[in-house]
């Protein structure tokens, strides 16, 4: 039987990943992970002396290529989805804080 060993970590600003080790955490090229960020996709948690990137970006990058991927979308589409997707888990944490059950 193969089994797999699978090693996180959690990442803050002061942990952030530099360009490289980002897109290569991402599964794509650093120069897809700076096109995201020319159209706004995305967005380093410290910019100088270089790009570098936290958790929250880390799981926004995956989820954008991976709707690039499934949908074969764009990225004008892709930021249509992820504002859509954005707005939806805003009104199920205020449906939480408002006691109702989210669907």
């Amino acid at each position: 039987m193969n089994s797999t060993l699978l090693v996180g970590v959690c990442l803050d600003d002061d942990q952030a990943l530099e360009l490289e080790a980002f897109a290569q955490a991402c599964g794509t090229a650093p120069e897809t992970v700076v096109l995201l960020v020319e159209e706004g996709l995305l967005s380093p948690a410290v910019e100088s002396p270089a790009w570098r990137f936290g958790g929250e970006e880390l799981a926004r990058a995956r989820r954008i290529l991976r709707l690039q991927r499934d949908f074969e979308a764009n990225l004008d589409a892709v930021a249509v989805m992820l504002e859509l997707m954005d707005e939806i888990d805003r009104l199920r944490g205020v449906l939480r804080r408002a006691g109702i059950p989210a669907p």
